[in-house]
């Protein structure tokens, strides 16, 4: 029997493609207001992607990459080699802790972080910042 995917039970690839969408975004500190300008939609439209209540077609996930300077896969990255049986239910289970309690990695702190961490252009500065975190954890 073929699982119906509906706004009340989205489809788990849908989920972890409007994940990437929102972390992307986040990371370049674009508000959802000017990724929908960009794309031409409302920013209504775009918080449904993200949560994975619509579907993201192929014309737009091709212009969301573009706009964020991304490849398509960067979008399924996590997900699975093939959307087999064991990886829809890796999904679903990823899904489902997010209602729960979050993901860590799409927290906006882990993405401050991060975003912060590569502001600083010394490499050699930038090694030292994570022993330093590292030691600190």
């Amino acid at each position: 029997m073929v699982k119906r995917y509906s706004s009340e039970n989205p489809d788990p690839i849908d989920i972890h493609v409007g994940q990437r969408v929102r972390t992307r975004r986040n990371l370049l500190s674009m508000s959802q207001e000017k990724l929908a300008e960009a794309l031409g939609i409302t920013f209504q439209q775009v918080q449904k992607y993200e949560n994975g209540v619509n579907r993201v077609s192929s014309s737009r996930l091709y212009n969301i990459a573009k706009i964020m300077g991304v490849s398509i896969d960067y979008f399924f990255e996590g997900f699975g080699e093939s959307p087999s049986t064991p990886a829809l239910r890796a999904a679903e289970d990823k899904s489902n802790a997010l209602k729960d309690g979050g993901d860590v990695m799409n927290s906006r702190e882990t993405i401050n972080l991060v975003r912060h961490y590569y502001a600083i252009e010394d490499s050699a500065v930038r090694k030292k910042v994570l022993e330093m975190i590292k030691s600190l954890s």
